[in-house]
C-alpha cells in the first residue's frame, strides 16, 4: 500500500476510533450513582457477549491464533480494558468529565515520547527537533483547557478539591494503562501484518469475557456480603444501564478497537499515539453537550491547539535509525 494512502486511511480509522471511544466518557456521567467497578465489569461483559457470535462466525481464523497470542489478548484485555475503564470511570465520577478527559488528553504526548524512545528500530525515529513543535502545541492546548476547567472549579462553592484531586489521580492511572496498551497492541499487529484487525479485536473481546464475568460476579457477591443498599445486578436505572453498556460494548469496545487496529497496522506507533487526540476531542464535545453549555474561548483555543498539533505531527516523517544516527 502506498505510504500516502496508508497515512490517509490510517488517520481516518483513528478518527473513527476516537469518535466511538469518546462515548465511554458519557456513561459515568449519566450513571453517576453506579460504582466504577460495576460500570467497568458490565461494559466488558457486554463487549464479551457481543464478541461471542462474531467469534463463531470467524472461528476458522481465530483457530490460527496460538496460545501465546491468546495470552497476549488476555493481558491487553485486562490492562487496556478492565483496569483502564475502572480508573477512568472512577476519575469521571470524582472529578466530572472535562478534567479526566484532559488528563487522558496527555496520552498523545506520553505515547509519542514512549514510542519514540522504544520503537525507533522498527518504525524509524521521528527526529526530536521536528517532533517537538507538535508536542509543544498539543501540550499547550491541554494546558489551556485544564486552566479553564480549574477556573470553573474555583467558581463552584460546592466543589470538593480533595475529591477532584482523587479523580485526577485515578485519571493518571488510566493514562498509565493506556500508554502500555497501544504500544503492546501495536507490537502484535505489526508482527502479524497478515492477520485481520477484525480477528484481533474479536479475540480481545473473547479474552475479556471471563475477566468481566468473574469481576461482575465477584462484585455482586461482595455487594451482598457487605450489605450494600445498591440494587444489584442492574441498579436503579436498569434500562439506561443495560442500553448504555450494550451500546458502548458494541461501538466503543469492539468497533472502536477494530478501527484502532486498522490504524495501527498502517501507521507508525508514534503517530497513532498522537491520533488518540481524536478521543479527547470527541469526549470533550460529548461532555459539554451533556453539560448543556458551549466551551468558553480559552477551552476553544485549547481545542484548536490540539488539532493543530496533530496536523503538525502528521507532517513529520520517520527517519530510519541508521540515517538518523548518521545525520547526528
Amino acid at each position: 500500500m502506498p505510504h500516502r494512502t496508508a497515512l490517509v486511511t490510517g488517520t481516518l480509522f483513528a478518527l473513527a476510533a476516537g469518535l466511538m471511544w469518546g462515548l465511554v466518557f458519557v456513561a459515568p456521567v449519566l450513571l453517576a450513582d453506579y460504582p466504577p467497578a460495576l460500570l467497568s465489569f458490565a461494559r466488558y461483559l457486554a463487549f464479551g457477549l457481543i464478541a461471542l457470535p462474531l467469534a463463531w462466525l470467524d472461528r476458522q481464523r481465530l483457530r490460527q491464533l496460538t496460545r501465546a497470542d491468546w495470552v497476549q489478548a488476555l493481558e491487553l484485555a485486562l490492562v487496556g480494558n478492565v483496569v483502564y475503564y475502572l480508573f477512568l470511570a472512577g476519575a469521571i465520577q470524582h472529578a466530572g468529565a472535562p478534567l479526566p478527559t484532559m488528563i487522558i488528553g496527555t496520552l498523545p504526548v506520553v505515547i509519542a515520547v514512549s514510542s519514540n524512545l522504544r520503537d525507533a528500530r522498527r518504525d524509524g525515529r521521528l527526529p526530536w527537533a521536528r517532533l517537538a513543535p507538535s508536542l509543544l502545541v498539543i501540550a499547550s492546548g491541554i494546558a489551556l483547557v485544564n486552566q479553564a476547567e480549574l477556573a470553573h472549579l474555583r467558581d463552584d462553592p460546592a466543589a470538593d478539591l480533595g475529591r477532584y484531586a482523587l479523580g485526577a489521580l485515578l485519571a493518571v492511572g488510566a493514562v498509565a494503562c493506556w500508554t502500555w496498551y497501544p504500544i503492546r497492541n501495536a507490537d502484535w499487529l505489526r508482527a502479524h501484518p497478515d492477520r485481520s484487525p477484525t480477528v484481533w479485536a474479536t479475540a480481545q473481546g473473547v479474552a475479556t469475557l471471563p475477566l468481566a464475568v468473574a469481576g461482575f460476579a465477584g462484585y455482586w457477591g461482595w455487594s451482598a456480603a457487605s450489605g450494600s443498599a445498591f440494587a444489584m445486578p442492574w441498579g436503579p436505572q436498569p434500562q439506561l444501564f443495560v442500553g448504555l453498556m450494550l451500546a458502548i460494548g458494541l461501538l466503543a469496545s469492539w468497533l472502536g478497537t477494530l478501527c484502532w487496529n486498522a490504524a495501527s497496522q498502517r501507521l507508525p506507533t508514534t503517530l497513532t499515539g498522537q491520533l488518540i487526540v481524536f478521543e479527547t476531542l470527541s469526549a470533550l464535545a460529548y461532555a459539554f453537550a451533556l453539560r448543556g453549555a458551549w466551551p468558553d474561548a480559552t477551552t476553544l483555543a485549547g481545542i484548536a491547539l490540539l488539532v493543530a498539533g496533530v496536523v503538525l505531527a502528521l507532517r513529520v516523517r520517520p527517519v530510519p535509525l541508521a540515517a538518523d544516527a548518521h545525520a547526528a
